[in-house]
């Protein structure tokens, strides 16, 4: 099981570009250069995103593209998660998530961000006619797609117009033409909350979508920190030091001075394009195609030499965004079980074949008739899980929860389905959810049951349970080193 780690991380890059160096310096980068936005993108994606250990790859001289301008894609595998992280090579998956959260969420730290005047986001500023978003190396990611996507490893930035706090959230795009792009915000998610209060006073959304940066500040786009809080300024306290932004020209939102790719224009209520369909992390095009916000671009900031960043989902087992969703939302949901008051909760794992959203598992070390259920209760509906969960299994304290065959042999073998399986109804979902029906959609109730499976002996007969003949640890230890030669063909 995990033990605490005692190691502090340590961010060794500052933006894309110095990222991309560490990683090379790790052998872990792979150059293509002429492959097509049209398929050859999407068939690179399709080889590598789903392996644990896959290459980070550099397409370049992308036909009909200018030169110089590339995209990137598979940031979080091999080694350089750790790296992306700040932590040693040498930690697990499951390391690297507790060694996250002792780091980060314990006491977590948030350094306003700074605003500059300048930055290498400003090297290139597009306005008026200049405006072409064609020009970059946007991809059609899977066969069935209704078209380009400009944004899937993207974060854009809002305001509350009431209260004046910024979000950063992940929210894909998918490229209408050289000055429109779609804008996919789910119900509930934080940019969508401030996109209906300017429904609500009819006034425009102002709105700045980056498109390639810092790979901390996207992942954090894409994980749930707590109402009224700015991604970027919990990324400055994670460094240690206030994130550089400059202000936008045209809305005065904070845009990242080192970002390689901003985008900058204003959301109209009521104003929408056809969106998709699009191969989504569930496996399915469940979201079909249909009508969604745009943003109207007003002005494209760009480095030289700019480096957009895909992010596919690839949906049918892990991915990278399974991947690095797995490590950070693993870390959240066991802080937020902690605050909770949920004791003695020794693991958590986003299994990553659930798109690390659907399928957790929770290891506990029984203490009170209940505790299975409040834990698996809370995993359920904290604030890291309560979207789109579906499955929580919570096992007892020998049982390796992050280990996806070790926790279904638990659930298996240690369960009467009748008995040990409650619902929860009404829970949170995703349109991406292939079971929602279609009246349910139109009706906007975006909602389904969860599961709450408990795998743990039963405690108040934990003692007369049937011992497990698993081998302790010491054992399989013996085991390995005595004979694990067998299994090295030596």
């Amino acid at each position: 099981m995990n033990k605490h780690s005692n190691i502090a991380g340590n961010i060794a890059y500052d933006d894309l570009r110095e990222w991309l160096v560490q990683a090379e310096r790790l052998g872990e980068v792979r150059e293509i250069k002429g492959a097509s936005w049209q398929e050859d993108m999407g068939l690179v994606a399709e080889a590598i995103l789903r392996a644990e250990n896959g290459p980070c790859v550099v397409f370049d001289e992308v036909p009909g593209c200018p030169k110089g301008f590339r995209m990137l894609l598979n940031m979080f595998a091999g080694v350089r998660r750790n790296m992306t992280l700040g932590f040693p090579d040498h930690l697990t998956k499951a390391e690297l998530s507790d060694a996250y959260r002792e780091a980060n969420l314990v006491n977590p730290r948030i350094i306003p961000h700074q605003i500059v005047d300048q930055g290498p986001i400003l090297e290139n500023v597009d306005t008026g006619d200049a405006i072409d978003l064609m020009k970059f190396p946007s991809a059609v990611w899977h066969e069935k797609d209704g078209g380009r996507y400009i944004g899937t490893g993207t974060y854009s930035i809002t305001q509350d117009p009431e209260e004046g706090w910024y979000n950063a959230g992940a929210y894909r795009a998918q490229l209408h033409d050289s000055k429109t792009v779609g804008l996919v915000m789910v119900s509930g998610h934080h940019g969508a909350q401030h996109f209906e209060k300017h429904k609500r006073a009819g006034t425009k959304m102002p709105i700045a979508m980056v498109l390639g940066g810092d790979p901390l500040a996207f992942f954090y786009g894409g994980i749930e920190v707590p109402y009224g809080t700015f991604e970027l300024d919990v990324v400055g306290g994670i460094r240690g030091r206030a994130e550089k932004m400059v202000k936008g020209r045209i809305t005065g939102l904070p845009i990242p001075a080192n970002a390689e790719i901003v985008l900058e224009g204003w959301v109209t209520p009521g104003k929408t394009h056809i969106e998709g369909p699009f191969g989504e992390w569930t496996g399915h095009y469940a979201g079909g195609a249909k009508e969604w916000p745009v943003i109207d671009v007003q002005a494209v900031y760009y480095r030289n030499n700019p480096i957009l960043v895909g992010v596919p989902p690839m949906g049918a087992g892990p991915d990278e965004m399974a991947r690095y969703r797995a490590v950070l939302r693993s870390a959240t949901i066991k802080e937020n079980m902690a605050r909770a008051g949920v004791p003695n909760v020794l693991q958590v794992w986003c299994h990553e074949i659930g798109a690390a959203r659907c399928f957790h598992g929770v290891s506990i070390k029984q203490s009170y008739p209940g505790h299975a259920v409040q834990a698996g209760t809370i995993a359920a509906q904290c604030g890291g899980s309560a979207y789109a969960s579906k499955y929580i299994v919570v096992v007892d304290d020998d049982v390796d929860a992050t280990n996806l065959e070790h926790l279904l042999w638990a659930m298996i073998m240690r369960t009467d389905p009748k008995r040990s399986i409650q619902f929860i109804e009404g829970s949170w979902d995703s349109i991406a959810d292939p079971t929602l029906s279609p009246e349910k959609k139109a009706m906007g109730d975006m909602t389904h049951s969860v599961a709450i499976i408990n795998a743990c002996k039963p405690f108040h007969t934990r003692d007369k349970f049937a011992p497990s003949n698993t081998p302790s640890q010491e054992m399989l230890k013996k085991a390995k080193d005595k004979f694990g030669w067998l299994l090295e063909g030596k």
